[in-house]
């Protein structure tokens, strides 16, 4: 069922608390905050043009990175006021070194529910049935075009059939269900969304179709290349018919239809024509230890620091919940703020 649109409420005067017997953080609109994105890296083995800027990009150097230690100290602290869900992104997570370890440190720590993970797939035909055993449990998958050529040309570089690889691998390994993000740029892979969206005719595969986002370094190509979910809903549709709705949660940034007799499904995910703010209920550590409380709003609080002049856990789930308070309502697209501060690999999607 589609998200309905939901006015802004009013800001509580009060910081919110857990109500009786709940282990949750929540912001001051209420909503509950127990996902949490964890960028390992803002280094790629791509350079997606969505993503990243052809040159001058400047990675953080390795000191300013969290390392493992600072990571799960973070971690812990996070589990206990009820992020319960971790997602681990980049740049590309699995080009951190001991990914395999640090998911399995992750998945011990009490209060974690569940470990997935975003990636392009290069990587994975090695580490999927480590990372399964590890205690990872669902993948994400970029893969926006299924044109060898042009997806070299997305990707500055890379070999589709690397991907493909990588999600036989995953599938192999039991993380399902298998999630492909593509995202659709205007003369780029427009044109190819009813192919992709016909993989899932066949297999339980959810596709997603991604808006191109207005990020740092990237913004001209949101400019010029912006196609909105309804306009890639009705391009399918004029191949394979009116999509059937399918339920789907509300903090789901998809909303979910399927083709009909397919067997799986396709999400739409729409964060500038139908932004689903309403129901977030995540916010992102960066590779560099900062809390990002919206992925397009340059508003960040810096955990770091705490954690390198060695507070104490009590003291980190304060500056957490702090920062969960101040989290926002919604972007500021729609009324023309587009600085968002860094670019996708620096804050990790």
């Amino acid at each position: 069922m589609i998200s309905p649109v939901v006015q802004q409420p009013r800001r509580t005067d009060e910081r919110a608390v857990p109500r009786p017997g709940e282990r949750i953080t929540r912001d001051a609109y209420g909503r509950p905050i127990t996902y949490l994105r964890i960028s390992l890296t803002d280094r790629c083995n791509l350079r997606c043009v969505y993503c990243m800027p052809a040159h001058g990009m400047k990675f953080a150097p390795r000191e300013e990175l969290l390392t493992d230690e600072e990571l799960l100290t973070i971690v812990r602290a996070a589990a206990r006021i009820g992020f319960s869900r971790l997602r681990l992104t980049g740049g590309e997570p699995t080009v951190r070194p001991g990914l395999v370890e640090l998911v399995r440190a992750m998945a011990a720590i009490p209060g974690v529910e569940d470990i997935s993970m975003t990636t392009n797939g290069l990587l994975l035909e090695r580490l999927a049935h480590d990372l399964a055993a590890a205690g990872l449990r669902r993948i994400n998958i970029s893969l926006d075009t299924l044109d060898p050529e042009r997806y070299r040309i997305m990707t500055r570089g890379g070999r589709i059939e690397k991907v493909f690889a990588g999600i036989a691998a995953a599938e192999d390994a039991g993380l399902r269900p298998i999630k492909l993000n593509a995202v659709v740029v205007r003369g780029l892979n427009d044109h190819e969304v009813p192919a992709l969206a016909g993989l899932t005719l066949e297999r339980p595969w959810q596709v997603r179709f991604i808006e191109v986002m207005p990020l740092e370094g990237v913004a001209d190509v949101h400019d010029a290349g912006l196609v909105t979910s309804a306009e890639t809903r009705a391009r399918i549709e004029e191949v394979f018919g009116p999509l059937e709705e399918v339920e789907a949660p509300l903090s789901d940034p998809a909303r979910v239809f399927r083709i009909r007799g397919a067997q799986g499904t396709l999400g739409f995910i729409s964060p500038v024509s139908e932004p689903f703010c309403a129901f977030c209920n995540r916010i992102r550590l960066t590779a560099d230890g900062k809390l990002r409380l919206c992925l397009l709003r340059s508003d960040e609080v810096d955990i770091r620091e705490l954690v390198r002049r060695g507070a104490s856990e009590e003291e980190l789930i304060e500056r957490i919940r702090a920062a969960v308070w101040r989290k926002p309502w919604g972007h500021g697209l729609r009324e023309g703020d587009r600085r968002t501060g860094r670019g996708m690999s620096q804050i990790g999607g």
